[in-house]
């Protein structure tokens, strides 16, 4: 069932099965027989009976639709394709799209690179994303801008959570469309996507970047909406601050690997025996390390040795 939360905006709550996130928030926004949909869930018979029941109850006509993308993640991206094959027009930002397409001709290929350089042993391999991105999609760039009804929608680069994720600004309203840059309850994941760039330093200053912002709600990719964004940029800022000291104690015991660090930090979960975490939340962690290593670097206070496609990391003295 939709919800109005604001005139011709609707919340289309789409349930993410077996995953700690729970719940994933869609937008849609209607104008007359036109409409704008905010991201859709996964590719799944859970999300897609969801996602489809809204667009439905709003008869919202998919060859009048303008589909955007947050960003690349499989729980935001992941019934995309179908909506495209029923007529809509899909839009991501151009270096989420980049990576996307990437991902969707050679599924796998990054995370077997990344699993190497992480130094992690599991079973992961592609991470969901396969069965979608083979349709065409519209590169989107900062100030772009969608109208529809009385809104208007600028794009807004917001890079840290993904390369490239992007929000939609309403600045006269002060509505902003964040995706997971800015999540309450829980803090969106900072992995590392690669060398060659300073991830976690990107989210930090797209976090600065709209600090100052005149902005009224965050209507956001998970959980509640935020109404003091200031509030919550100071609390995710200092978070991984503490997860700065956190791996810089780790590191002055030592050299280690992105898995190494990860399974000395402390983590929300039951379970405490690193051996024992869940594939995939031993890739989360492992990715979400190696994004403060790799900012350590960036720093100047740590280096980075190879050892033969596996990377290592310590304090400079």
């Amino acid at each position: 069932m939709v919800r109005e939360i604001l005139p011709n905006v609707y919340l289309n709550k789409v349930p993410l099965p077996k995953n700690p996130l729970k719940v994933l928030n869609s937008y849609i926004i209607c104008a007359g027989e036109d409409a704008l949909v905010i991201d859709t869930g996964f590719n799944l018979p859970e999300c897609r009976e969801a996602f489809r029941s809204g667009l439905k109850e709003l008869n919202v006509d998919p060859a009048k639709t303008r589909l955007v993308l947050t960003h690349m993640h499989a729980d935001h991206a992941g019934l995309a394709d179908e909506l495209i094959d029923a007529g809509a027009t899909a839009h991501m930002g151009k270096r989420d799209l980049e990576h996307f397409t990437g991902l969707a001709a050679q599924p796998g290929e990054m995370f077997r690179q990344l699993k190497k350089h992480m130094d992690l042993r599991i079973g992961l391999t592609s991470m969901g994303y396969t069965g979608f991105g083979q349709r065409e999609y519209q590169p989107l760039a900062e100030g772009d801008v969608f109208e529809i009804g009385p809104y208007r929608l600028q794009v807004i680069d917001i890079p840290g959570h993904t390369p490239g994720q992007i929000g939609l600004f309403e600045r006269d309203l002060g509505l902003f469309f964040c995706g997971d840059h800015i999540l309450d309850e829980i803090t969106p994941n900072i992995i590392s996507w690669g060398l060659g760039n300073d991830y976690l330093g990107m989210y930090l200053n797209s976090l600065q970047k709209i600090y100052h912002w005149d902005i009224n709600l965050l209507l956001t990719g998970h959980r509640k909406l935020v109404s003091n964004h200031c509030r919550r940029i100071d609390e995710l800022t200092a978070h991984h601050h503490v997860r700065l000291d956190e791996v810089r104690e780790i590191l002055r015991s030592g050299e280690h690997t992105a898995s190494g660090s990860a399974a000395k930090m402390r983590w929300d979960l039951t379970i405490v025996d690193w051996e024992k975490f869940p594939d995939r939340q031993k890739w989360f962690a492992s990715g979400e390390a190696m994004a403060h290593l790799e900012h350590l670097v960036y720093l100047g206070e740590a280096e980075r040795v190879d050892r033969d496609g596996f990377l290592s990391y310590s304090l400079k003295s």
